[in-house]
């Protein structure tokens, strides 16, 4: 999976919003309900390295892989950021993208799903 198919994958999940936030940095940030599940960095030297929120377990047992360390800033909540994508199967990383959604999600009040997911 390339940059492009995984931008559109994360934007493709129910209640996602995509925002370019350009105050330095420039990140590319996915989030749902407000709470970030996902995001790359849009600027160099960094330019498309893409992090996520993972559990604990799988934090230790990712930062062992090269190419992927703890995030900066987010590593210590247990963010990851991968340094290319193409780099990591595309089944694992939708189950990785499909995690940190799901996380972002349970972290809103019913009332909030509701209305963003219409149930």
């Amino acid at each position: 999976m390339d940059t492009e198919q995984l931008k559109d994958f994360c934007a493709s999940l129910p209640g996602a919003r995509v925002q370019l936030h350009d105050n330095g940095p420039n990140i590319l940030v996915h989030d749902v309900g407000g709470k970030r599940f996902a995001y790359f960095k849009t600027s160099e030297p960094e330019r498309w390295r893409f992090s996520i929120k993972v559990t604990p377990e799988r934090f230790l047992e990712l930062t062992g892989v090269p190419g992927i360390k703890p995030a900066r800033w987010l590593g210590r909540f247990h963010w990851v950021t991968i340094v290319d994508v193409r780099t990591v199967p595309e089944d694992y990383l939708r189950e990785l993208v499909r995690w940190s959604y799901d996380k972002a999600i349970g972290g809103l009040t019913r009332a909030r799903r509701r209305q963003l997911l219409g149930d």
